[in-house]
């Protein structure tokens, strides 16, 4: 307990003092919106000398870069991390889904050949799993993945790719067997994104920022090495990131993800919003709405804790894993409609408006809330997972 009070100590002083200094731009809020080149240099060199530091990546092994300590050290560079507001890292696909899974189920070769480049931030990774025409429907993913030889011969699209046009690699689910429907033939891949036939455009989003992108594959060869396990477990395997995506399954590799926005923040801009004349903190019906939000992040928070006491757990085991995306990314949304609604009129301000609240934003993070409502499983299927796997509802 006193190497990790002294560590904190540690944490908490190295991030004071080392800081990244305002680019003069604006930042994206989260891996979702890096759109420009100046956005991405600044968020990988900050990434970089996060890693220098020894300050990811610290619970996977040494062998492959980590830093082989117990979790609870990089848990508390992650609460540090939000707790004094630095700027998120960017490789967010790479540190918490691509790598938990390749050290979770990798080759040998694949740990030594991916895991450090994920870390040091020198390879920056997306996700190929949404279809255009497919909408939440994963199992009936349509682009193909057909061997030739030593080489698999890529056709169709992905969207939705966040930093697609920055990717060095990409987890792809492909059908390698048209010939079966849904499960059966879908494959799963480490895909180079520098190779002939594979072309990422940027999305422009509502928030008039880039980030998604819709990704192209024409007669796209990539070597049959980066099939991961066998043709026709790429169902299986894109489930396993889905739990790590989700947050069902720890072994991430640390580090912000987004722009840290809680409940305080919401608490201090009551503070200076007015209503009637007075502060809306003194509002019967804001202060009532604020205890809410105060009293669901703190059971979020407190969630991580009781799942691991499994006495506490023990009427429905997977309760808390399954439903913490829906929580927290519900949470998040209707906290920040509600900043909104806390500034009047001024909530119809925009990003460069000198009278926006606060630069504007809360407008621009409520707008970004929806993307992690939908990615990931929208609500909506959160909400469908929770009712058959925890409450034992039946599907129809």
């Amino acid at each position: 307990m006193t190497d990790l009070l002294e560590f904190r100590r540690e944490v908490e002083t190295w991030f004071r003092d080392n800081r990244p200094p305002d680019p003069g731009f604006l930042l994206p809020e989260s891996f979702m919106e890096v759109g420009n080149d100046a956005q991405f240099a600044y968020l990988r060199d900050w990434q970089r000398k996060i890693y220098q530091a020894g300050y990811l990546g610290m619970a996977w092994p040494e062998a492959y870069g980590g830093g082989g300590r117990p979790q609870a050290y990089q848990d508390i560079v992650n609460a540090e991390m939000a707790r004094q507001k630095v700027p998120f890292v960017p490789n967010t696909i790479g540190l918490n889904w691509a790598g938990p899974l390749i050290l979770a189920i990798g080759t040998e070769a694949d740990k030594q050949r991916y895991i450090r480049g994920i870390l040091n931030a020198d390879d920056i990774w997306c996700q190929g799993f949404s279809e255009p025409d497919q909408g939440s429907d994963l199992a009936n993913t349509q682009t193909r993945a057909i061997r030739d030889g030593d080489e698999y011969v890529v056709n169709g699209s992905k969207i939705w790719t966040s930093l697609g046009s920055y990717a060095k690699y990409m987890i792809l689910l492909a059908r390698t067997n048209p010939e079966q429907r849904r499960y059966g033939g879908l494959s799963y891949f480490l895909v180079p994104m520098q190779v002939p036939g594979i072309e990422a455009r940027p999305i422009r989003k509502l928030t008039g920022e880039y980030g998604f992108n819709q990704t192209f594959f024409n007669d796209a060869r990539i070597p049959a090495s980066c099939l991961m396990g066998q043709e026709g477990e790429g169902w299986k395997i894109a489930m396993t990131t889905l739990t790590f995506e989700r947050g069902a399954s720890g072994g991430q590799a640390g580090g912000l993800a987004r722009v840290s926005m809680g409940v305080g923040d919401v608490v201090d801009l009551a503070q200076r919003s007015r209503r009637d004349g007075r502060p809306a903190l003194e509002d019967p019906f804001v202060r009532d709405q604020l205890v809410r939000f105060l009293i669901e992040d703190q059971g979020d928070q407190l969630c991580a804790a009781r799942a691991a006491i499994p006495a506490l757990c023990s009427e429905r085991p997977e309760a808390i894993a399954l439903s913490g995306k829906l929580r927290v990314t519900e949470h998040r949304r209707r906290m920040t409609q509600f900043a909104l609604s806390l500034q009047g009129g001024h909530a119809a301000r925009w990003i460069g408006d000198a009278q926006a609240v606060e630069g504007g934003k809360w407008q621009r993070a409520y707008l970004n809330s929806f993307a992690s409502t939908i990615g990931g499983g929208t609500s909506q299927i959160q909400a469908n997972i929770i009712g058959e796997r925890v409450l034992g509802l039946p599907k129809d």
